[in-house]
């Protein structure tokens, strides 16, 4: 007893995603399928996501002057252009993400001035001009804390510590925003 196998071209097996077996009508495979499904929180729209960390990022600049609050509501806002364009609530872990991108949109807008200041060796100068800003809000400066703050913001290994922090709480501030933003259940 021999059993004749098929060439991969034949009509009774598909050769290519879009080839169709003449056995079935394409009509009761479009009726089979149903209707496509309907997104989900899972995922997220890239081009909506860019959009939403590039407009926080760039606000966050901006609200970064609140010290850690700044920063943690850049990652929030994010989430929230999100859902405000695409209407899809975001679980936690993808606010989380969504938030760290507009933490990393911050960092880099920091950067591209900081960088400049630390390659024309013009720290001294920036430095002067923030103790000034202090003293006028009236932060003690003499102490060695509040010198050798401000002397590692203009360092590599400043930016370094600064793109970890600005990652991380706005993470926090975009998995918050998608907790806080879910729509509540009335009770019955």
């Amino acid at each position: 007893m021999q059993v004749a196998i098929p060439e991969v071209g034949s009509a009774g097996l598909n050769a290519g995603r879009d080839e169709f077996s003449p056995e079935i009508p394409v009509e009761a495979r479009l009726a089979s399928s149903g209707p496509p499904p309907a997104p989900s929180g899972s995922t997220m729209d890239r081009g909506m996501a860019v959009r939403a960390a590039l407009k926080a990022g760039v606000l966050g600049v901006f609200i970064g002057i609140l010290p850690l609050l700044g920063i943690v509501l850049t990652g929030a806002l994010a989430v929230y252009f999100y859902r405000r364009e695409s209407g899809l609530v975001l679980p936690a872990a993808l606010g989380a993400r969504l938030g760290g991108a507009a933490g990393v949109v911050v960092f880099a807008i920091n950067a591209l001035f900081t960088i400049p200041i630390i390659v024309f060796h013009a720290q001294e100068e920036c430095i002067a001009s923030i103790v000034k800003i202090a003293q006028k809000y009236g932060v003690d400066t003499s102490t060695p804390q509040f010198q050798a703050s401000v002397h590692s913001l203009f360092t590599p290994s400043g930016l370094a510590a600064f793109f970890i922090f600005a990652l991380l709480l706005a993470s926090l501030g975009g998995a918050l925003a998608s907790l806080f933003l879910r729509p509540r259940n009335p009770r019955a």
